[in-house]
C-alpha cells in the first residue's frame, strides 16, 4: 500500500478536527453522535437483511430466477437488455442490498469486467429502490395516496435499465 494510502484515514480525520475548531464544535461528541446514528441504523436495517437474504437464496434455489430470465429473455432482447440481468431487474425497485447481492453474485459468475458485470453495475448505479423511497418518503411526508408516484417512478426505472444497457454496449460491447 502507498505512503498516500496509509496516511488517508489519519489525515482526513485530522483535516476534519481542524475544520471543527474555528467553529468550535466538539468533535468527540459530534463522533459520538454519528456512531450512535450509525448503529440506530444498522439496528433498523438488520431485522429486513435477516429475512430479505435468505428469501432471495431461497428464490435463487428454486429454479425461478431461471425461468423468469427464459421468459423475460425475448423483451430484454429486443430492449438490449442482457438477459442475465433479470433478476436485478425484478429485485432493484423492491431492495437495494438484494439488488446489491445480485450484482455480486453477477460479477462473480460473469467477471466484473464483463459485459453482463459493467451493465449490471451502470444498472445498480443509475436506478433506485422504488418501493423503498415510495414508503419511506411518503409515510415522513403524511402522504397517505401515491397515485401516479409509484407508476410513473417504476417507468424511470425501466428507463434507467435501458438506457444502463445501451450505454454500456456502447462503451463497452
Amino acid at each position: 500500500m502507498s505512503m498516500l494510502g496509509q496516511l488517508a484515514a489519519p489525515l482526513l480525520i485530522a483535516a476534519i478536527c481542524l475544520a471543527a475548531l474555528p467553529r468550535g464544535t466538539d468533535v468527540y461528541d459530534a463522533m459520538l453522535a454519528g456512531a450512535k446514528k450509525g448503529l440506530r441504523t444498522m439496528a433498523d436495517i438488520l431485522p429486513a437483511l435477516l429475512v430479505l437474504l435468505p428469501a432471495i437464496a431461497l428464490f435463487r434455489a428454486s429454479g425461478l430466477p431461471t425461468l423468469l430470465g427464459r421468459l423475460l429473455d425475448p423483451l430484454l432482447q429486443r430492449l438490449g437488455i442482457p438477459g442475465e440481468t433479470a433478476l436485478l431487474l425484478l429485485l432493484r425497485p423492491l431492495s437495494g442490498s438484494a439488488a446489491l447481492s445480485e450484482v455480486s453474485a453477477l460479477m462473480a459468475a460473469y467477471g466484473a469486467d464483463s459485459l453482463v458485470g459493467r451493465t449490471a453495475a451502470v444498472m445498480l448505479g443509475a436506478s433506485e429502490t422504488t418501493f423503498y423511497v415510495v414508503a419511506v418518503y411518503f409515510s415522513a411526508a403524511g402522504v397517505e395516496r401515491s397515485r401516479w408516484a409509484v407508476p410513473a417512478a417504476l417507468c424511470a426505472d425501466l428507463a434507467c435499465f435501458v438506457s444502463a444497457a445501451w450505454v454500456s454496449r456502447w462503451l463497452w460491447g
